[in-house]
């Protein structure tokens, strides 16, 4: 699959690496001419500029990228290049810092497929260091695994149905569920699943298309 992340910060360059490290094609696009020069040395196509202009994202590859990344620490930057990449069928996934906020997620949320907060993240992973728990497994598992809450659609073939009847592939699976905004808690087998529910997913990377195709829409 063909990649473009914009920003080779933190979460950028690490997203960059584990895409490669997959066999996947990436671009990055920086406006810091000391990363795009940094990502270069790592081996990776760099495009120069600013990630809402349209003309970069085209000279990164947009109009035949399967999704793009916006990891910036900028929130404008980021929205603005999604929607971008939207516009080119692309799958965009924002990425909104520390200063997360119900309203914010509200805000953004409809327009893309995605959203990630780091720093939340990273929160988790400290909580879990502090009592005990080893981080360093999730670690190892997100390079092999996905993580992603999604939300079912009206129309979707899973509308209707409990838990334990849905035909999920090898190697996902549902370890939790919320429904009208509620937090997400470890649903039952018999849990019935309506439109506008959220699930949480584990899956293995090459199950991930699938099981989206059966959580939405038809």
């Amino acid at each position: 699959m063909e990649f473009v992340i914009v920003g080779y910060g933190r979460v950028g360059s690490r997203t960059v690496r584990l895409l490669a490290e997959e066999g996947h094609e990436v671009v990055v696009v920086d406006v810091d001419p000391e990363r795009i020069a940094r990502a270069r040395e790592d081996g990776f196509e760099g495009v120069r500029g600013n990630g809402n202009d349209e003309a970069v994202l085209l000279e990164a590859g947009i109009a035949d990228a399967d999704a793009i990344g916006a990891f910036t620490p900028d929130l404008n930057t980021n929205f603005a290049a999604c929607t971008i990449g939207g516009h080119h069928g692309c799958r965009t996934v924002l990425r909104i810092d520390e200063d997360y906020r119900e309203e914010i997620y509200a805000r953004y949320a409809a327009d893309v497929d995605e959203i990630v907060y780091p720093e939340r993240l990273g929160a988790a992973g400290a909580k879990t260091a502090l009592l005990g728990g080893d981080f360093d497994v999730v670690a190892e598992l997100a390079a092999n695994l996905q993580l992603t809450v999604v939300e079912i659609e009206a129309g979707s073939p899973a509308v209707g149905k409990r838990l334990s009847e849905l035909a999920m592939p090898e190697g996902a699976r549902i370890y939790a569920h919320g429904r009208d905004r509620a937090a997400l808690t470890i649903p039952l087998p018999g849990t019935e699943l309506a439109a506008g529910d959220e699930v949480a997913l584990l899956a293995e990377t090459s199950a991930t298309e699938e099981v989206r195709a059966l959580l939405r829409a038809t």
